[in-house]
Parts: structure tokens; C-alpha cells; sequence
């Protein structure tokens, strides 16, 4: 019994960790690719209002590495051999991202801090799309056989990648420009938000209607109806954050536009289950849950030790937010 359930307990905790990632990080990196288009005033408190917060939401990437080597070796395994290049691109990416955010106020000369800011926003804007790109193949499956990935960078780049990676981008944005406004007092940044919203409600119609045809993701919820309550949910909380942007409430908006992207990850990873890497050639060579999971004694030491310290780092996490909340960051302050 436990060869099965604590691989499906790992599954569920392997996707929870990538959906409070992106929940977190993925405002900061729509911070990062609008700091490229704004004046330089704004462009100030733009990356000062990332000071105490990107590199905390980076652990949660970081974990996500950590959990898929230790809990499906496997998987880890084929992963970056046949998603070589966009995760090195990724990986470069953020490590300039991160130089950028360091170096932009090192020098109050306006060409440097032009430079940082657009290696920031070009950084950002490749972590987001090739994160989608790499996603939406997941979802619809890989060319794997016996012998591992038998397609190229350019088998990646098929119209449901790029719409997945498309959406990532536009609500990354969104919640970006909302946490903008929320730590600055801005304007801009609801007018920025405006005006993706529509663009980004028309994706995420595509990325629904595209999944219907380019995936098998919605079976697990035909077979247990019940579960359509996390869509559904995913969906209102798309709907009420635009709701709560017209009343001029920024922490709402973002904090249900953050929501939105939680429930879709988890969303995504239901309708995975139990398959990891899905192989379009035959369902026989797809990585699933049992078949790439480490050893069931490895499993449960991880367990032991998740239990014990994932309360802890959440706790921390929201303290952390709480502890800066109040904070409004203006051009004097500087990160």
C-alpha cells in the first residue's frame, strides 16, 4: 500500500510547491519585465519594492528543484536531459535577474541603471515564457520513448507551448503591475493592469478551450466531477480580481489574481495525476508518479522531515509579508 500513496502524497506535494512558486514569484518576475517601460522615477520604486521579498519567494524554486531530485530521481533525470536548453536559459536568466536587482543602485548614473533595469525586464520575461513553453509541452505530452526525448528546442516552440507560455507572461504582468500599486501607492500600476487584463482573460479563454483538444487533463475531473471545483474556483478568483481592480483595491486584486494562479497550477497537476511527463509516442513510457519515485524508505524520511519543517517555512513566509506589508516604498529608499 505505501508503494502506492506515498508516491501519490509526494506527487501532490511536488505540485504544491510549483504552484506556491509561482503564486509568489511569478508577481515579482511581472515586476521585473515592466521595469524596463517606465519612467525613471518610477522605474526607482519599482525594483526597491522587490528589496525584501524576490529572493525569499526563490527558495520555494529552489525547493521545487530539491523535491523532484530527491523524490523522482528519474524524472529529474530525463527532465533536464530533454528540457536542456530552456531550463539553462532559464537558469541564466535567473541568475542576471537576481545581478540586476543587486546592481541597479549601485551607481545613480542613468545609463547603468537603464541597463540593469532592461537586463531585469528581458530576464524576467524569458524566466515566465519558457516556464510556460516548458509546462504547456508537459501538459500535452513529450516525444518519449524507452530510449528518452526524441524531439528538439523547436518541437517545444508548438502553438500550445507558446499560448502557455503567452498566459504566464501576460499574468505575471498583471500581478506585477498590481503589486506595484500596492507598494507604491502608484497609479501607473492599476492603469498598467487595465489594460493586460483583457488580453490575459482572452489567453487564459485559449489555454482552456486549447487543453480541452491538446491534453488529456480534464479526465481525472470526468471522472470525479467534484474536482472541477478547483477550475471553478480558479476561474472566479480571474473574475473577482478585475472586480476588486475597478474599486481601486490593489492588495485584493493582487491577492486574488495570486490565487487565480495558484488554483491553475494545482488545477493542471490534478489533471497530470498520475502521469509526470506524459510520453505522446505511448502511454507505456510515460513517467508517472510510481514509476520515476524514489525508494518508499526515502520517501517516508522525507516525509518526516516535510511534516516538521513545511509549517515552519510557511509560518516564516507569511510573517515575513506581514512584517513588511505596511511598507510603502518611495525613491529615497533604496534596495
Amino acid at each position: 500500500m505505501l508503494e502506492e500513496l506515498l508516491p501519490s502524497i509526494w506527487f501532490f506535494l511536488w505540485g504544491l510547491v510549483w504552484a506556491i512558486y509561482f503564486s509568489l514569484d511569478g508577481f515579482n518576475l511581472g515586476v521585473g519585465i515592466l521595469a524596463r517601460f517606465l519612467p525613471q522615477k518610477e522605474q526607482n520604486k519599482l525594483i526597491g519594492s522587490l528589496g525584501p521579498f524576490w529572493d525569499g519567494n526563490e527558495v520555494w524554486l529552489i525547493t521545487a528543484g530539491g523535491v523532484t531530485f530527491a523524490a523522482f530521481p528519474k524524472l529529474y533525470a530525463v527532465m533536464f536531459s530533454s528540457l536542456y536548453l530552456p531550463l539553462i536559459i532559464i537558469l541564466i536568466s535567473l541568475v542576471f535577474r537576481a545581478v540586476a536587482i543587486e546592481f541597479y543602485r549601485q551607481s545613480d548614473d542613468v545609463n547603468w541603471q537603464k541597463a540593469w533595469a532592461t537586463i531585469l525586464s528581458v530576464g524576467s520575461f524569458l524566466v515566465a515564457l519558457l516556464f510556460g513553453v516548458a509546462f504547456g509541452n508537459i501538459f500535452q505530452g513529450l516525444l518519449l520513448d524507452a530510449n528518452g526525448y526524441h524531439g528538439s528546442v523547436f518541437s517545444l516552440l508548438n502553438p500550445y507551448g507558446i499560448l502557455t507560455g503567452v498566459l504566464f507572461v501576460l499574468i505575471f504582468s498583471y500581478n506585477g503591475s498590481l503589486w506595484f500599486s500596492h507598494k507604491t501607492g502608484s497609479k501607473k500600476g492599476f492603469t498598467i493592469a487595465r489594460k493586460i487584463y483583457a488580453p490575459m482573460l482572452v489567453a487564459a479563454v485559449l489555454f482552456l478551450v486549447s487543453t480541452a483538444f491538446s491534453t488529456t487533463l480534464w479526465g481525472n475531473f470526468f471522472s470525479k466531477p467534484l474536482l472541477f471545483v478547483v477550475p471553478l474556483l480558479a476561474v472566479a478568483s480571474l473574475l473577482a480580481t478585475r472586480g476588486l481592480l475597478s474599486r481601486g483595491n490593489a492588495a485584493g486584486s493582487l491577492l486574488t489574481g495570486s490565487l487565480a494562479v495558484l488554483l491553475t497550477v494545482i488545477t493542471t497537476i490534478i489533471g497530470l495525476f498520475p502521469n509526470m511527463f506524459p510520453s505522446k509516442i505511448d502511454p507505456a513510457y510515460s513517467l508517472t508518479a510510481f514509476n520515476a519515485s524514489s525508494s518508499p524508505y526515502t520517501l517516508k524520511i522525507m516525509l518526516a522531515a516535510t511534516i516538521v519543517f513545511l509549517p515552519v517555512v510557511l509560518i516564516y513566509q507569511v510573517w515575513h509579508y506581514k512584517l513588511f506589508a505596511p511598507a510603502r516604498i518611495d525613491e529615497e529608499l533604496k534596495y
